[in-house]
């Protein structure tokens, strides 16, 4: 691991912890040259994941595209770091737990409404809106009638 402020390659881990439930090591790091500290975050790759869009084609899974529809979705919301990096860690985890090595984006789709729908409903009729493509007022008022029931 590279010192990102000098760019050394010796440093050494000071602490370790996991978060998001496990699913995340964080480890805190010291440059061994310039005495710098920094995080970084490990992740354990499942498999590789292609994306089915709805016109057919197939790209590789890209997972900073969820999280800038998410974090969008988040925009001014009383929203914590934390708890966003716990949500999309949780939607990563529910991708993969599928254990497929193609998934369509309806069905990501669905995972990050779930999701969302769980931590914040604001952000969740904003993810809804685009990603269900409302278009009118009446669709808009039927996926909040939602909440209701």
């Amino acid at each position: 691991m590279n010192c990102p402020f000098c760019n050394n390659s010796e440093t050494k881990v000071v602490d370790s912890r996991d978060t998001n439930d496990g699913k995340t090591t964080r480890r805190r790091r010291e440059c061994l040259k310039c005495a710098a500290r920094f995080s970084t975050y490990e992740e354990v790759e499942l498999l590789r994941v292609t994306v089915v869009k709805k016109n057919g084609e197939k790209v590789e899974y890209d997972k900073t595209k969820i999280e800038i529809g998410v974090r969008k979705a988040l925009e001014k919301r009383p929203v914590s770091t934390e708890k966003i990096a716990k949500l999309l860690g949780d939607i990563e985890y529910s991708l993969h737990s599928l254990e497929k090595s193609e998934i369509t984006t309806r069905e990501i789709g669905k995972i990050v409404l779930k999701k969302l729908r769980e931590l914040d409903e604001v952000a969740y009729v904003r993810f809804a809106s685009v990603y269900k493509s409302f278009s009118s007022i009446e669709s808009f008022k039927r996926e909040l009638d939602t909440f209701d029931k």
